[in-house]
């Protein structure tokens, strides 16, 4: 029950093609560094920021290059590699945000289209509609693995604790959150969010994540890291450069801290009533 971890820290650009080699290089730098699982984070195969140009760059799931030689890449390893996510085309014309885990055989043994979309107005003015450009998914993924039962989620999942909560009531023990965050929101939530996820459902928390400043100017954290079930980080890249994080995964210790503290046995369903109170 236990597996080394591989996570893969990236500064994707706007060319898939060199996209792809970058994140394989790094790829193949975890595997010869003995992981049995690999992870890349989110939007491993295009940081486009302008979005008509990011429509017209996706090619459906079937077509794309990057799905391809991702496939190849498992199968040559003989490793379990999970693609964060990539920006694909839907049927409908719209994008997906997509995780993808390759079997070792190179075949796709679970796909996971990113549930929460980040839609808001802000009080500076900025309006952010990521549902005008992906279309949300509706199944949340759990993944038996040979050696951890898999909790799928992408970055702004992890704002949602019902999300990880069922899939570890699930059996997941093992949440992965490859992600994208702002400089700004990972310095304030980062660490905490991963942490939190960990402890409230007596999970790893593994996150893969995308860091420093992108061609387009966005600028992301960085900080790929794995939380224990007792809440602990026990691996990080304390920055935003590319690189290669590796962890020893013991799955029996979520076994141990589900005991110690065992919300997910003690939960229960509850209604909610709403009391008006009356004052004279």
């Amino acid at each position: 029950m236990t597996f080394k971890a591989g996570l893969v820290q990236m500064r994707t650009g706007v060319d898939e093609a060199r996209n792809l080699a970058d994140a394989s290089a790094l790829i193949r730098e975890a595997a010869d560094k003995g992981a049995d699982f690999i992870i890349t984070p989110e939007i491993t195969n295009l940081f486009e920021p302008d979005r008509p140009k990011m429509k017209e760059k996706i090619t459906p799931q079937a077509e794309n290059i990057s799905v391809k030689g991702f496939s190849d890449l498992a199968k040559e390893l003989k490793r379990w590699l999970h693609i964060g996510s990539l920006a694909l085309k839907h049927e409908n014309g719209m994008a997906v945000n997509r995780a993808l885990l390759f079997a070792p055989d190179g075949k796709i043994a679970a796909t996971y289209d990113k549930v929460h979309l980040y839609d808001v107005d802000l009080p500076n003015g900025d309006t952010y509609r990521e549902s005008a450009v992906y279309q949300g998914g509706k199944d949340a993924v759990v993944v038996d693995l040979p050696f951890c039962k898999l909790g799928v989620t992408i970055c702004y999942d992890v704002r949602f604790p019902l999300l990880y909560h069922a899939l570890a009531q699930a059996g997941a023990n093992v949440l992965v959150t490859p992600a994208a965050f702002t400089v700004p929101t990972g310095q304030a939530h980062w660490h905490v969010l991963q942490r939190a996820r960990a402890i409230e459902t007596g999970s790893f928390v593994i996150t893969a994540a995308q860091g420093g400043k992108h061609e387009g100017g966005r600028e992301t954290y960085g900080h790929s890291l794995v939380v224990n079930p007792w809440g602990e980080i026990i691996a990080e890249i304390k920055g935003d450069e590319p690189g290669v994080l590796l962890a020893e995964i013991d799955v029996a210790q979520s076994i141990d801290a589900r005991a110690r503290i065992p919300t997910l046995a003690n939960a229960r369903k509850f209604s909610l009533k709403h009391e008006t109170a009356v004052t004279n």
